[in-house]
C-alpha cells in the first residue's frame, strides 16, 4: 500500500520475480541471481546492487542454479508479499543444501523490518542488508564466505547512491528508472516505509540530470523519476549562492535534455503536488500527462486515521486543479478497503469518490496490518476479513467499469506512441504507451520502424486495459 510507488504498473507487482543477467556471464568468476518484489524503487535498488556486485567481480545470471550468490530484494507493504518471500527462501534453502558455498541474502524493506530474525530464528539466509547499506555488501559477502552470518540494516540520513551508475537489468533499452530521492517523512499510519527506508533525503540534482542524459545518449527514450514522494524533492547544492531545486525545476531540467526523451514520475502525494509541477507538465510535450495520486479512502475521518493530512474535499479540489491545467491528463490512484473502524457508510464514500473522479487506473487492496506501523500500535484491525474482501470487490467492480469507459473513449483519437517492443501476443505487432500511460498495440505493417521510435497511432478499438490501433502515415 503506501504511496510507495506502487504505481505505474507494468511495474512488477508483488510475487513476480525479476532475474537479471550479464551480456557475457562467463567474463565473471562469480555469478549472482537477484529477484525483486514490490515497488519500482526496489527494482531500481536492484540495479544499484548489480553495479556494486559487478565491481566486485560478480556477473548476473538468469539461472539461480548457476549462482554463487542468490539475493531477494523484498517488500513489506503487504503480508502476502512477505509470505511469498518466505516461500522463495525455503526453496532456495533446499538448493543451498545441494550447493555448498552458495550464499543466500535478503535485501530491502523486509530485511530492515525483520533484521536478525532471518539469521537467528529461521536460518534461511547468510546475509541481511537494509536499503541504505548496499555499499557494505562486498564486506558482508566476504564475512559470510567464512561461515559467519552477516547483517547491516543501519539507516542513513545521507545515503542516496548518487555516485553509482546502475546496471540496467533485463532492460528493453528504451525505458529506465532513475531514483531522485530516498526515504519518506510522511507517517501514514498503515505504512512501514518510514521505518524500513528512513527519513527523506533528495539526491544531487546534477547527478540526476547527468544520469538521464547518459541514458538518452545510450539510446533510452523514457525515464521514470522515482521517489516515495517526488513532489517533496528539494535539493540545494553546497556552493554559496546556489538556488534550491524543487521538483518542478528538476522536471524542467530533465525535459530540456531533449524533446525526444520522455519523462514520467512516481509517486505524488496529494498534499505536496503543486501548481508549479502541473504548469511544468503542461509546458513540455515530453513530460507525460499522467499522475498517480493515491487517495486511499474517500472518507475524511478514515483519511485522518490514516494520517493522510488532507480531506475528501481537499483531494477532490486537487483533482479539479489538475484537470483545469491539463484536461488530457490521466489520473490513477491507490485505494485501501476495510481500514480500521471503517463503516459501511464510509466505504460508500470511497465508492462515491470513485464515481466523481473516474480514475483511468487504480491499485486496490484490502487493509493488511503491518507490524510496527502506527496503525498496528494505535488501532484495532476490527473490520472482518470477509467484509474487507466484499468491499474490495465493490471497489474493483466500479473501477473496472470506469477504466473500460476511459479506454473506449479513446477510440477514434490519434496518439504519439513510443514503441517499446513486440506485443506479447504477436511478433507482427508493436506495443508502446501513449503520454497518458495507456498501453497500445498496433500492426507493424510495412513501415521500417524499431523499438525506441515514435509513431502516431489512431485508436480503432479498446479493451479495459489496452488500446488497439493502426499507424497513421
Amino acid at each position: 500500500m503506501a504511496d510507495v510507488l506502487h504505481k505505474e504498473i507494468e511495474e512488477t507487482r508483488q510475487g513476480e520475480a525479476y532475474a537479471p543477467f550479464a551480456e557475457d556471464p562467463n567474463q565473471y568468476s562469480k555469478k549472482f541471481y537477484i529477484e525483486s518484489y514490490g515497488c519500482q524503487m526496489n527494482f531500481s535498488d536492484s540495479e544499484i546492487v548489480a553495479s556494486i556486485l559487478q565491481e566486485e567481480g560478480f556477473g548476473a545470471t538468469r539461472n539461480f542454479e548457476d549462482a554463487n550468490l542468490i539475493l531477494i530484494n523484498t517488500c513489506s507493504i503487504r503480508e502476502k508479499a512477505e509470505q511469498t518471500v518466505r516461500t522463495r527462501l525455503q526453496a532456495f534453502k533446499k538448493i543451498k543444501q545441494q550447493r555448498p558455498g552458495m550464499l543466500v541474502g535478503v535485501l530491502g524493506c523486509m530485511a530492515e523490518r525483520l533484521k536478525a530474525k532471518f539469521l537467528e530464528e529461521e536460518k534461511l539466509v547468510d546475509i541481511v542488508v537494509g536499503p541504505d547499506a548496499y555499499r557494505s555488501l562486498p564486506g558482508l559477502i566476504s564475512e559470510a564466505e567464512t561461515g559467519q552470518k552477516s547483517v547491516n540494516v543501519l539507516l542513513s540520513r545521507e545515503e542516496t547512491y548518487a555516485d553509482i551508475a546502475p546496471v540496467r537489468l533485463n532492460s528493453n533499452g528504451i525505458t529506465a528508472f532513475v531514483s531522485i530521492m530516498r526515504g519518506c517523512n510522511n507517517m501514514c499510519t498503515f505504512c512501514v516505509v518510514p521505518f524500513t527506508r528512513g527519513r527523506e533525503r533528495s539526491r544531487d540534482a546534477e547527478s540526476i540530470v547527468n544520469e538521464c542524459r547518459n541514458l538518452f545518449e545510450n539510446g533510452f527514450k523514457e525515464v521514470t523519476l522515482l521517489g516515495q514522494n517526488v513532489d517533496s524533492y528539494h535539493y540545494t547544492a553546497s556552493e554559496e549562492g546556489s538556488e534550491a531545486v524543487t521538483f518542478a525545476k528538476l522536471l524542467e531540467m530533465v525535459a530540456l535534455i531533449s524533446p525526444l526523451l520522455r519523462i514520467r514520475f512516481s509517486t505524488s502525494h496529494p498534499k505536496d503536488i503543486t501548481d508549479d509541477v502541473l504548469h511544468t507538465m503542461a509546458k513540455y510535450h515530453n513530460i507525460c500527462k499522467y499522475i498517480h495520486l493515491p487517495v486511499q479512502s474517500g472518507n475524511t475521518r478514515v483519511l485522518q486515521m490514516m494520517n493522510r493530512t488532507y480531506t475528501r474535499e481537499w483531494y477532490l479540489s486537487k483533482i479539479q486543479r489538475i484537470r483545469e491545467i491539463m484536461p488530457d491528463c490521466s489520473i490513477s490512484t491507490d485505494i485501501i478497503s476495510g481500514f480500521c473502524t471503517e463503516t459501511e457508510e464510509e466505504h460508500k464514500d470511497t465508492l462515491s469518490l470513485q464515481e466523481l473522479v473516474r480514475y483511468d487506473m487504480a491499485y486496490m487492496f484490502s487493509y493488511s496490518e503491518r507490524p510496527g506501523t502506527l496503525a498496528a500500535r494505535r488501532y484495532t484491525d476490527d473490520v472482518p476479513a470477509d467484509v474487507k474482501l466484499r468491499r474490495l470487490q465493490e471497489i474493483i467492480t466500479l473501477q473496472n467499469g470506469h477504466q473500460r469507459e476511459s479506454y473506449k473513449n479513446d477510440i477514434g483519437k490519434t496518439f504519439e506512441i513510443l514503441i517499446e517492443g513486440d506485443s506479447r501476443r504477436s511478433e507482427l505487432k508493436w506495443c508502446g504507451r501513449n503520454t497518458q500511460n495507456k498501453m497500445t498495440v498496433f500492426p507493424k505493417e510495412q513501415y521500417d520502424l524499431k523499438a525506441g521510435d515514435y509513431v502516431h497511432v489512431k485508436i480503432t478499438d479498446a479493451t479495459a486495459a489496452t488500446l488497439i490501433g493502426e499507424i497513421v502515415n
